[in-house]
């Protein structure tokens, strides 16, 4: 059965596009290789800042450790979702 799809022709600036694409999501995190556990992604310097205020915050008791426990979770959740989003509008560009 054929595909009646059309599509984009497939050009040396657009093939550059693709792989300038796929380097960034590369770079954009890497993981961390333990004994136990397996491989372990390792969040960007900025959620590692955010962490260690959370556990700071909860360490001086300024915040209980639930509390700091749930912020931490919905961090990671909208980050989560937010990577979702961006690629998801990355691959309808690259379709264009």
């Amino acid at each position: 059965m054929a595909d009646d799809t059309p599509r984009a022709e497939e050009t040396p600036s657009r093939d550059a596009h693709r792989d300038a694409v796929a380097r960034v999501r590369e770079a954009s995190g890497f993981t961390v290789q333990l004994p136990v556990l397996g491989r372990v992604p390792v969040p960007r310097p900025e959620q590692l800042a955010f962490f260690a205020a959370i556990g700071l915050l909860a360490a001086v008791e300024i915040i209980e450790w639930p509390v700091a426990l749930t912020i931490a979770a919905g961090h990671i959740l909208i980050a989560d979702q937010h990577n979702r989003a961006v690629q998801e509008i990355g691959e309808v560009l690259e379709a264009v």
